[in-house]
């Protein structure tokens, strides 16, 4: 449905520009990207060891729990979703190597890396593609024909929303396609057995083994252990749908896209997303997907890069007559909240222009 504002030529520019960002950015990379990434891993053990041992003392139970959170949130968003993309496999340390980090999320990792690294990734916004379109539950697009299963809309957003791990953890199943029968159960079956290792390991760990080391305060452990996931669930919910799908995010046919070239790619990339604005920490929190233009640009450089070169490729961007996608968090929270209730809704029927008439000239 979009139509492309740059030429073949400008096209081919922008891409130059943006490549060469990338390249300027991985041979600056070193001890400093090294030391940032140790030091947020060693914040995230501390936080997640204050808040298993103040479990042992009841009084303090909601301080447990914003320390544990605090600690899941770090351990998905900065470390896991960064690490996981190839970010740090530059420094040739197995504890950071996207191929063996293992996230404290009911997903396998492998599964994630390819619906999110690959399909997400370099399909980003193309209907009938990039399956993070809805996530196969929602309706975010008016491309998606309406349905009356859509009038659920904001009740299936509010439950991935709440159950949000679980949503990513059955991404790759494809359950949508499942129940079209255009996949088959026999073709998840890999799958599905890699999903339940993951959960039982997951529930064993948050449910039994930690809440049951508290002795008489099994109950509470439990309880806590259960409102961190789910305060890490809401969080990153809405950071990730804050970055993909505010007004404004373009989504792109596959035709569109047929015989892309690089600057295409980042064109595509660019209109596809949006950014939140913050301070430092909130960045941090975000694992710096509130820079989500840099990341769909440069999904393999360090995030903690991203605030860098942001004016830069704002710059850039408005030299081009591009739209740069940018604002606080409560904005683009009301607008994606807004678009999911009126992708609720079937479509109105659009005008046809009357036609204007060209006044007389006077003589």
């Amino acid at each position: 449905m979009n139509t492309t504002t740059l030429t073949d030529e400008q096209l081919e520019r922008f891409g130059e520009e943006m490549d060469a960002i990338r390249r300027r950015i991985i041979a600056d990379l070193g001890d400093e990207d090294a030391a940032y990434i140790r030091k947020v891993v060693k914040s995230k053990n501390g936080f997640e060891i204050a808040g298993r041992a103040l479990f042992y003392l009841p009084p303090a139970w909601p301080l447990a729990v914003a320390a544990l959170s605090i600690s899941k949130i770090l351990d998905n968003m900065e470390i896991g979703h960064n690490v996981m993309h190839g970010q740090y496999d530059w420094m040739g340390d197995p504890a950071l190597s996207s191929r063996m980090y293992e996230w404290d999320n009911v997903c396998p990792s492998e599964q994630w890396k390819h619906s999110h690294n690959y399909i997400h990734h370099t399909y980003t916004n193309v209907l009938g593609k990039d399956r993070d379109i809805g996530y196969g539950i929602l309706r975010m697009d008016e491309d998606q024909k309406w349905h009356p299963y859509y009038l659920g809309n904001p009740v299936y957003a509010l439950l991935l929303m709440i159950f949000f791990e679980w949503g990513v953890a059955m991404h790759d199943l494809e359950v949508e396609n499942l129940v079209k029968g255009r996949r088959t159960m026999a073709e998840n079956k890999a799958l599905h057995a890699g999903i339940m290792r993951k959960v039982k390991r997951q529930a064993l760990k948050d449910y039994v083994l930690f809440p049951a080391l508290t002795g008489p305060f099994f109950p509470l452990t439990l309880a806590g252990n259960a409102t961190a996931n789910l305060v890490r669930n809401i969080w990153a919910f809405n950071i990730i749908f804050c970055g993909h799908f505010p007004a404004g995010v373009a989504t792109f046919s596959q035709e569109e896209c047929e015989d892309e070239t690089r600057g295409h790619w980042y064109y595509r990339q660019l209109l596809g997303s949006a950014n939140i604005t913050g301070g430092k920490l909130f960045h941090v929190m975000t694992g710096n997907l509130s820079h989500q233009i840099e990341h769909h640009l440069f999904p393999d450089l360090p995030a903690r890069r991203y605030p860098q070169i942001a004016e830069e490729v704002r710059e850039i961007c408005e030299r081009y007559g591009l739209a740069y996608n940018t604002g606080p968090l409560g904005k683009q929270l009301g607008s994606v909240a807004r678009k999911i209730c009126r992708m609720a809704l079937p479509d109105r029927p659009r005008r046809t222009p009357e036609p204007v008439v060209a006044e007389p000239v006077a003589a």
